[in-house]
């Protein structure tokens, strides 16, 4: 296990559509090892997820974890999920604002819309077929990692660019009012 450099914006590889994996090319040790590079890169950086792609292999595999984040302290718990091979369905109009940030875009954030709820199919790091409904910040959490393997950045969701912010100012003059309007946004559908 290793922690790896995360790309940044303006890499070529963040903006291809990353690859499938075969279940031949799951089970192999190189693999494995990538996942748990992702992991590791993951928790080293304090993220709620990383692509593939953030670490300049384009292959549709994310990891996903939040558990007590102090980056995110008002996202709910998502239990460490490995997502290979994801695909997204959208289950309704209902969007929410959010805020976003992430690794491979340092210290920018800004507001997207994102569906509230999403139906994702995926396999996890042993092959095995998942179908699940995910709501709230845990599906805006799930759409964000997935555009990556897409070649699609938070940048280009972000609607009005004057939302853009550095996490300096964010926590300085927007953070309370996001944080007030996220946490019942949380209390209102669940995760």
């Amino acid at each position: 296990m290793a922690v790896r450099d995360i790309v940044t914006v303006g890499h070529p590889v963040l903006r291809e559509r990353a690859r499938e994996v075969t279940p031949e090319e799951l089970a192999t040790a190189e693999v494995q090892q990538l996942i748990d590079d992702l992991i590791d890169t993951m928790h080293a950086a304090n993220g709620a997820g990383i692509a593939a792609n953030q670490i300049g292999v384009p292959l549709r595999i994310t990891t996903i974890e939040v558990n007590q984040n102090p980056r995110y302290p008002y996202k709910p718990p998502i239990p460490l999920t490995v997502v290979v091979n994801p695909v997204i369905e959208f289950l309704d109009d209902e969007l929410v604002e959010i805020n976003e940030g992430c690794l491979s875009v340092p210290n920018l954030r800004g507001n997207v819309m994102r569906h509230v709820n999403i139906r994702v199919r995926y396999l996890d790091r042993d092959g095995v077929a998942h179908d699940a409904v995910k709501r709230g910040l845990t599906a805006g959490t799930f759409q964000h990692e997935c555009d990556h393997l897409d070649g699609k950045l938070f940048l280009d969701r972000v609607t009005d660019p004057t939302t853009f912010t550095t996490w300096e100012q964010f926590e300085r003059f927007h953070r309370d009012a996001f944080v007030e309007r996220i946490t019942e946004f949380v209390r209102r559908v669940g995760s």
